[in-house]
């Protein structure tokens, strides 16, 4: 019986990037592989490609997309530090992201409001919406 090196050759996309640590199981990353969160190539991909190291792969995950290049191949999940190792984000993805997470938290994307609406905004926006009181 052979047993498995953490440095394969062979080792399925949903696998690496659960190992990568992109996502917290292996079924979450599935289920992005699968709901087109994860390209190459400009490609969507499927679960069990093969990632080759110097492959590049575009990653969407909640607001973020990430472009990352592949180092090293691991089918275990180990500590950040050593998952960290396994990719490379390129540079412009870095500061397309921190501009993304700058707007962000400026408000730019949302409608700013001052809160919750009082008691008689309350009142206006349901007499609007046609309830009569």
């Amino acid at each position: 019986m052979r047993e498995k090196d953490e440095k394969d050759d062979k080792v399925r996309l949903d696998k690496w990037l659960w190992a990568a640590r992109f996502y917290k199981t292996r079924a979450l990353a599935k289920e992005a592989i699968e709901g087109g969160k994860v390209h190459h190539h400009g490609e969507r991909c499927k679960a069990s490609k093969e990632p080759r190291v110097g492959d590049e792969y575009v990653i969407r995950a909640g607001f973020d997309e990430r472009t990352v290049v592949v180092r090293a191949l691991s089918a275990v999940r180990r500590g950040a530090p050593e998952a960290q190792a396994l990719y490379e984000e390129t540079a412009e993805s870095l500061t397309k992201r921190e501009a993304a997470a700058a707007m962000r938290k400026a408000g730019a994307l949302g409608i700013q409001t001052d809160g919750r609406p009082t008691k008689k905004q309350r009142r206006q926006i349901h007499f609007l919406r046609g309830g009569h009181d």
